[in-house]
């Protein structure tokens, strides 16, 4: 995979960081941005239910079968996530 090709992400893809812990699960690609399923997602602050996150495409290092690989770790990753309202 050509590297800043994002084509190969796809639904259901297993993400994770360069650390390979597993981070989430891919929801879908929206533009520069890799949703991840809510069902995979942290739980908010007050403890309610997972909301949908959003990570930089620009974090992937390759996709290898059905497996995101991030160039950061998964906790690096984990800062940059942006919560979906």
């Amino acid at each position: 995979m050509a590297e800043h090709d994002h084509s190969a992400i796809k639904e259901h893809m297993n993400v994770v960081g360069a650390d390979g812990v597993h981070l989430g699960t891919v929801d879908h690609l929206d533009g520069e941005r890799i949703k991840l399923t809510k069902s995979d997602s942290p739980q908010s602050e007050d403890g309610q239910g997972g909301k949908h996150h959003y990570l930089p495409a620009g974090l992937v290092a390759s996709v290898d079968g059905d497996t995101v690989r991030l160039s950061a770790t998964a906790a690096n990753a984990a800062e940059l996530f942006e919560e979906a309202e």
